[in-house]
């Protein structure tokens, strides 16, 4: 019998699906999830605003608390001027609240929780994209080092938990890849590949359905989670066809369009769309919630839509609400910040947040000094991000590096829509769903240095590029700790401060 992958036989895809080794896998992978709760549980109550929450936890805190006590964990109370967000992150603030009372511990404790296990889900993505337990702890390691990533970690807001379920999404998308390949180097193996011409049917796909399940909690967290709905659709209709095609399928793209097609769309379209519709039932349900009953007073009773239930009418003024109000959040019609950002620089980090900061002798039980708090995106991570979308580009069209292409696919989905609304008035913060895939990415090129040099037979070489990639760590760790005080909020001197604004822009 011929060996797989030797002429004249047709080569195949090494059989290899994911890292194989378990037990270190799961040795770092709690190391590194240590870490993570080490780091975003560490003085997770500072900083307040005088025992209150601090930026726009001052929005979101509250309507958690109202979800809470509310009646059947909805909003009931109009009174607040932004519920301009569908419920579930309010839902996760809700449920830190109820299990710490409302407090700063109360306000933050899920939100660290979902930082946690981003962290932990980049590592297993990363291991699982390169087949190595060292590239996927670099990923780890990178996004405890974070900055974007740790502050909203250890902030009562809702970019955390959106964040969180696009990256459990991908992970998921990663794993389907690795299952349906196993599924077709067996039917192979087996002789059944040329059964049909469109290949075989892939059967019940778990790891997709729970793709779909996680898009569908990010777009009731936030809208913008759309925007991965669409590019990881097409992502993972780009792993089937590569797929099809590389086990010899006769026509890969009809056997993807006419078989997995309809139910990638099932699972990763219609399935966002109805877990998003369920997390209104409770809504529904409501007599008291927000907009339940607006027929008759803010909706006409008559009109071409008068034949639609008034909860479904009802419905569509809240979402319509929703979207005249972010339409409305522009810079033509007047809506200033001093902090905003434009997606541009949002890649280097050009212009962070300041979430609090408090001056006087008060702050630190004598002298003057400061306390503050700043979104900032690491800069040993962020200031190569432009490097990192070059190399993987180039991977990416000229390698056809698979791995790149699904990293570059969500980056996309978190920067590019927003070049088409570049009125709007934006923040740095939106940026949170980048920075998963920004940590991938790096940790992806350091593998390539890496790589690259044990290729050769210089063992000079291969030292070399252990040792660029091990200072290169060093310095994301050094970095990090230099950041911690205005990462956190804790007490610094003047003169520290200003060390700590490199930039211009970052005043």
């Amino acid at each position: 019998m011929e060996e797989l992958g030797t002429a004249p036989g047709p080569q195949l895809p090494e059989p290899v699906f994911g890292a194989t080794d378990r037990l270190r896998g799961t040795v770092v992978g709690l190391v590194l999830t240590l870490l993570a709760v080490i780091t975003r549980f560490w003085g997770l109550t500072q900083p307040t605003d005088k025992g209150t929450p601090v930026f726009d936890e001052k929005h979101y805190v509250p309507q958690g608390w109202q979800v809470l006590r509310g009646d059947g964990w909805i909003e009931d109370n109009p009174a607040y001027g932004l519920v301009v967000h569908p419920p579930v992150g309010k839902w996760m603030l809700a449920l830190s609240e109820g299990l710490f009372g409302y407090g700063p511990m109360g306000w933050r404790f899920i939100p660290a929780v979902s930082g946690v296990i981003i962290v932990l889900a980049i590592y297993l993505s990363v291991r699982r994209l390169s087949r190595s337990t060292l590239v996927g702890a670099l990923a780890g390691l990178f996004a405890i080092c974070d900055g974007v990533l740790f502050v909203q970690s250890r902030m009562g807001m809702l970019d955390i938990f959106q964040a969180m379920f696009v990256v459990l999404a991908f992970a998921a998308l990663l794993a389907d890849r690795d299952q349906m390949r196993a599924r077709l180097h067996r039917v192979y193996l087996e002789g059944r590949i040329g059964d049909s011409p469109l290949g075989p049917r892939l059967g019940f796909r778990w790891y997709r359905f729970t793709a779909g399940l996680m898009l569908g909690l990010a777009c009731g967290t936030k809208w913008s989670g759309l925007y991965f709905v669409v590019f990881f659709t097409v992502l993972s209709l780009g792993f089937d066809v590569a797929a099809r095609r590389a086990y010899h399928v006769h026509r890969p793209w009809k056997g993807v369009l006419v078989r997995d097609l309809i139910p990638s769309g099932a699972s990763l379209v219609l399935m966002p769309i109805a877990v998003y519709l369920a997390t209104f039932a409770v809504w529904f349900r409501s007599e008291s919630s927000v907009y339940r009953h607006v027929v008759g007073t803010e909706v006409g009773t008559d009109g071409p839509f008068a034949w639609l239930p008034a909860g479904l009418r009802s419905f569509w003024y809240y979402e319509s609400g929703i979207l005249s109000f972010h339409s409305g959040l522009t810079n033509a019609a007047g809506n200033q910040h001093p902090w905003e950002s434009k997606p541009w620089a949002w890649p280097m980090a050009l212009r962070p947040m300041l979430y609090a900061i408090d001056y006087g002798p008060d702050q630190c039980g004598g002298g003057d000094c400061i306390r503050a708090q700043m979104l900032l995106g690491t800069p040993a991570l962020w200031w190569l991000a432009l490097p990192m979308l070059a190399w993987g580009l180039w991977r990416m069209i000229f390698r056809r590096d698979w791995r790149y292409a699904a990293v570059l696919a969500g980056y996309g989905a978190a920067v590019l829509p927003w070049f088409f609304e570049i009125d709007r008035q934006m923040y740095f913060f939106y940026a949170t769903v980048m920075a998963p895939f920004l940590v991938m990415g790096l940790a992806l090129c350091c593998a390539d240095v890496l790589s690259s040099a044990g290729r050769g037979r210089d063992s000079a070489s291969r030292t070399l590029a252990v040792l660029a990639v091990a200072i290169y760590a060093a310095l994301v760790v050094v970095n990090f700790a230099f950041a911690w005080p205005v990462l956190t909020g804790a007490p610094i001197s003047n003169q520290f401060w200003n060390m700590q604004l490199w930039l211009p822009s970052w005043t």
